[in-house]
């Protein structure tokens, strides 16, 4: 029964975004038809269960939200106006003549037009990232919440105000054109991107990692790969998700405690994940459009491929952190390219280049940064300095299994002094 409950869930998740976007497109009031596709969802996932899933769910969610839409229409008095401009809209007999299951007049899939909406330049990235997940993902508000680690109150009344500038920008279902179109796609992009990252390792509380985050990021990553194929930056997120993914099974002990790349077991990687990502990469970095993503994911190509941290192909990683500063300054990639240095020149050449970094404020801080000049420490044998910087590291962490994790370092090497 958990295998057909989870059933009805995935289904209803990949539709969401198809039902709302017909109802914007057809009505516009992104607020409001918002709400009637949420109450659509819930009445599917109340029925399907025990009447079983209709001939077209689509159509079904459809006719259902429409039919919310309109119930709220009416029963707000003070918005007379919008309900004449409804119901100019919306025929009765569209209303009425059709069963809820019947098959939808038309198959547009306005699904990335709808994620366009959702990162519109009037939001803010927190704003974006909630509102896709919200309306695109088909995630309920308190499961937003919970994965960023916010009270609900305040998760809802984030969604709520990003609707409100939606709707006081006046802004349509459409496709962006031209620049924009590249833009905003580029927005997209990040969107998914943040939301990824923050699910497979979280900025806090008390696990490694956030599942569905991060399965829902891959999900819609491959709806936007479907909707754009020629994309070559989408395809190089897209491939650079399912190869970091992939080494989820071993990222973590027991007790939840995070395990380093070079201490994983690589048997425990998903192989299918990773052929995937591979043969993706490597048929979309041939094509010369190179772009950020695609030099992240074939970074994360070379570590999947590598037997174990000393075959893997260190020269080539550096190589390719090279191209990546080229898109421009970055701390988290020259962080990185500072281990990858040090795994080609020794951990000396490794910590000359964090100290360059020490004067970027962004980094300077940051527990990863010291986390990485305790590594390199280590490696040059300099045990007391190394555990000092993981104790160091382990106050900034906000992550519980990150703390505990670097805490042991530090005791380990105190207790081998």
């Amino acid at each position: 029964m958990s295998g057909a409950h989870h059933g009805f869930e995935d289904l209803l998740r990949e539709l969401a975004p198809q039902v709302l976007a017909a109802l914007v497109r057809r009505h516009g009031a992104f607020d409001a038809c918002e709400d009637a596709v949420q109450e659509a969802l819930l009445a599917a996932a109340l029925q399907w269960p025990e009447a079983g899933v209709p001939d077209s769910p689509l159509g079904w969610l459809v006719t259902v939200a429409s039919r919310k839409l309109v119930d709220q229409v009416r029963s707000e008095a003070a918005r007379r106006r919008r309900e004449d401009a409804l119901a100019l809209a919306t025929p009765q007999s569209a209303l009425l003549a059709h069963a809820a299951d019947a098959v939808p007049a038309s198959d547009r899939d306005d699904s990335l037009a709808l994620l366009f909406l959702c990162c519109h330049p009037s939001l803010s990235a927190p704003s974006r990232i909630a509102l896709t997940l919200r309306a695109v993902g088909g995630l309920t508000t308190a499961q937003i919440a919970a994965a960023f680690l916010v009270p609900e109150p305040t998760m809802a009344q984030r969604i709520s105000r990003a609707k409100q500038t939606l709707k006081s920008a006046g802004t349509a279902l459409s496709l962006p054109e031209g620049p924009e179109c590249a833009e905003r796609l580029a927005a997209v992009r990040h969107v998914l991107y943040l939301v990824f990252n923050e699910g497979y390792t979280t900025t806090g509380g008390t696990g490694l990692t956030s599942l569905e985050l991060s399965t829902e990021a891959i999900r819609l990553t491959r709806l936007l790969h479907r909707l754009v194929p020629e994309d070559t930056e989408t395809a190089g997120l897209l491939a650079l998700m399912l190869l970091t993914d992939a080494r989820r099974p071993a990222r973590t002990g027991p007790h939840g405690e995070p395990v380093p790349l070079a201490e994983q077991d690589r048997r425990r990687w998903d192989r299918r994940l990773i052929a995937e990502g591979v043969d993706l990469i490597s048929r979309t970095l041939p094509r010369g459009q190179v772009g950020p993503y695609q030099l992240q994911a074939a970074i994360a190509a070379v570590h999947d491929e590598a037997e174990d941290t000393d075959s893997t192909d260190w020269p080539q990683i550096l190589a390719l952190y090279d191209l990546l500063e080229q898109f421009g300054p970055n701390p988290v990639t020259s962080l990185n390219r500072a281990v990858a240095v040090a795994m080609v020149q020794g951990p000396a050449a490794g910590l000359d280049l964090l100290a360059e970094l020490e004067g970027d404020k962004r980094m300077a801080r940051h527990h990863r940064f010291v986390a990485t000049r305790a590594h390199l420490l280590e490696m040059l044998g300099r045990h007391e300095a190394a555990a000092l910087a993981f104790r160091e590291a382990s106050r900034r962490t906000a992550s519980a299994p990150e703390r505990r994790h670097l805490t042991r370092r530090a005791r380990r090497l105190e207790s081998a002094m």
